[in-house]
């Protein structure tokens, strides 16, 4: 199974890089980053319009789309893990998770989401949820292969 996150902004070197680095480097399952960011001056409904299509264009036709949203659900971490574990059983190829932008995403990228999630009701800053997604994604690997690194 391949993961893709499609983000949008693009990382300055840092902890935040660092931080995701640190976990997507331990993820077994094929994990990518797509960054994309609109150059022109645009607001608004123009520039979330702008967004979607720059996300949707960075991750493979036909992927499971799960889109980060503050109206998403929010998932225990062993949900995430029965999550990404009942793709990889049903031969889903590619999951990709979309990280919008300050403005947040478009109706049309909502609407088209197989899923909307939460990590949570407080807000994070775009290029932090990278890591934290992907410290996720590697825990719930590590629960789906009972790896001691989740201790719960």
């Amino acid at each position: 199974m391949r993961l893709t996150i499609a983000s949008v902004g693009k990382f300055r070197a840092g902890p935040l890089e660092e931080l995701y680095s640190e976990y997507a480097g331990r993820v077994p399952w094929q994990l990518s980053l797509k960054e994309v960011e609109e150059k022109k001056p645009l607001k608004g409904d123009q520039l979330k319009t702008r967004e979607a299509e720059l996300l949707m264009k960075s991750i493979p036709k036909g992927a499971k789309l799960i889109v980060l949203h503050e109206r998403g659900k929010e998932l225990t971490s062993v949900e995430f893990s029965n999550l990404l574990g009942n793709f990889e059983d049903d031969g889903v190829q590619d999951v990709a998770f979309l990280i919008g932008g300050a403005d947040g995403h478009s109706k049309s990228t909502l609407d088209g989401a197989d899923r909307l999630m939460s990590l949570g009701k407080m807000t994070w800053p775009h290029l932090m949820v990278r890591g934290l997604l992907a410290e996720q994604i590697y825990r719930a690997h590590s629960i789906r292969t009972n790896h001691p690194y989740h201790r719960a």
